[in-house]
């Protein structure tokens, strides 16, 4: 007899890609107890630097991975962004505080392959998750309204697995978002750049943020990543290549450091990147996913690119691992491009509007734009605002209830808590919270348990009142706290319930408890 080809291997996610955005993903998953095999066709971490500069909301979400400390072992507070006139005058000035709603700085500089070290050495202490490196895929396919089958390619042949969801990783020429059909929303930005990472002893003059120099001739970035590590971007002028030889590097960078010496400097990276802005029409086809570079580009002028990717993963694991693990409504996923698509639009717009604003653009109208950034940022108050994070409400849906506080993420300060100073995300737990703004009464204490959720007492955490004074601006006794610590919905003062709750329960309710999971080392 003929021997039939075994049954494709069955695993509840399939992560196609091992970048930050994937590997973030697949942590998230494990430590709500989902597992998962990430695909990458590189065998190792690209050692060349990319990524360089994250906001505290999205090192928020790094701690929610586990890798909380392991990124701080190897990140730089970010003083801000100064933007410079063609002589390297100051037009303006956005600080950055050290320490942002979310508890950290709110600029983080870093190396990107750092960072993905980092990441794979938690993966790899999670038994929830294995990481396939060398593995090319070559389909992706939902064979049914539970089951997407994904066939790949390494070294010892060709293989399929069967998932029952898909999250497509796989950066910018997606093969992912070529299965869900899904095409490019252009957004009307497109320019050559070159990017340049030095190493160098030399003495360079910077203030340890991000000058943007507005110069329509050569528009500019710099900043220091690393201890002896900088940064250089620069327009390129149609028709002109990227290559650039010693001394032409060394006037570009004059006006920061004398390179007078070529052995003072080694240039880790210099490449040459089109910049782009667009959105994917459709983030996802039945259990198919498409997060970070997969489903929208944004041009890197406020630094958003890895971190709004790394939001996408936020919002789409706890979903998923509650309708997988728990039985929850299918519905709850329809809510993921819901909420992030608006929020990468607006992310991607603001960074095309600083790259035609505050670099000046190409046309006749950019001396008038860099004349009203000026006036604008002279008025009290604006830089400040110009200065918050980038973390923006979600809109009003089915997971999230109009109110004053509604899709906003709840502070982070430092606790204490049964006798030890911890992060007050440690005390809120991993899956939904109730913080209430007084002592908690007899009806609270019914409806958080009606919901599974702990019941926080804001005057009981012992912080320096942040969480209590968070509540009182927002008008709220209490406040459902999601997962991805996005607030669900409040009871407004004097109120007795959640005024959403008929909207959101049903999409909450489970069939099945969670099993517990194990916790790894990791902190």
């Amino acid at each position: 007899m003929t021997a039939q080809p075994s049954a494709p291997a069955h695993v509840p996610v399939v992560i196609i890609g091992a970048g930050p955005v994937g590997v973030t993903a697949a942590l998230l998953l494990a430590r709500r107890g989902v597992r998962s095999v990430v695909l990458e066709r590189h065998r190792d971490v690209y050692p060349l630097p990319r990524a360089v500069a994250m906001d505290d909301e999205v090192r928020r979400i790094l701690q929610a991975a586990g890798v909380a400390d392991a990124f701080a072992a190897l990140a730089r507070p970010g003083r801000g962004l100064r933007l410079l006139d063609s002589r390297h005058r100051r037009i303006a000035e956005f600080r950055r505080s050290p320490e942002g709603h979310h508890g950290f700085p709110e600029t983080s500089m870093f190396d990107q392959p750092q960072l993905e070290r980092a990441l794979r050495a938690a993966l790899d202490a999670r038994p929830e998750s294995e990481l396939i490196g060398g593995a090319e895929v070559t389909a992706v396919a939902q064979k049914s309204a539970a089951t997407v089958r994904v066939a790949y390619r390494d070294d010892d042949g060709d293989h399929v697995l069967n998932a029952d969801a898909v999250l497509g990783c796989d950066g910018a020429g997606s093969l992912t978002r070529d299965a869900i059909g899904a095409r490019w929303e252009d957004l009307r930005f497109e320019e050559r750049w070159t990017v340049i990472d030095v190493t160098t002893k030399a003495p360079v003059r910077c203030w340890e943020g991000v000058d943007q120099v507005c110069d329509p001739q050569r528009p500019a970035t710099f900043m220091r990543v690393g201890e002896d590590r900088y940064r250089w971007e620069f327009r390129l002028p149609d028709g002109q290549g990227a290559d650039l030889d010693h001394e032409r590097l060394r006037a570009l960078v004059a006006p920061w450091t004398d390179l007078a010496d070529a052995a003072d400097l080694k240039v880790l990276r210099q490449a040459q990147y089109t910049f782009r802005a667009a959105v994917a029409d459709h983030w996802s086809r039945g259990r198919i996913f498409l997060l970070g570079d997969a489903a929208h580009l944004t041009p890197p002028f406020v630094g958003q690119g890895l971190c709004t990717g790394l939001r996408d993963a936020s919002n789409l694991t706890w979903k998923l691992a509650r309708v997988l693990r728990q039985g929850a409504d299918e519905r709850l996923l329809d809510t993921y491009e819901r909420e992030r698509k608006p929020h990468a639009r607006h992310v991607i717009r603001l960074a095309v509007a600083t790259g035609w604003a505050m670099t000046g653009g190409q046309d006749r109208a950019a001396a008038l734009r860099r004349t009203a950034v000026s006036a604008l940022c002279r008025i009290p108050g604006v830089t400040t605002l110009a200065g918050r994070n980038m973390t923006r409400a979600l809109p009003v849906g089915p997971l999230v209830h109009r109110s004053r506080l509604g899709g906003t993420p709840c502070p982070q300060p430092w606790v204490d808590a049964d006798g030890a100073r911890t992060r007050f995300d440690a005390v809120l737990g991993d899956s939904f919270a109730v913080v209430t703004a007084t002592p908690s009464t007899p009806t609270l204490r019914a409806l958080a348990e009606g919901i599974g959720a702990p019941l926080v007492d804001a005057q009981a955490i012992r912080d320096d009142g942040t969480v209590a004074a968070w509540l009182r601006r927002g008008r709220a006794e209490a406040v459902l706290l999601r997962p991805d610590r996005v607030v669900l919905d409040a009871v407004p003062a004097g109120g007795a319930d959640f005024p959403g709750r008929a909207v959101w329960a049903p999409l909450l309710c489970t069939t099945r408890p969670a099993e517990p999971v194990q916790r790894s080392s990791a902190p």
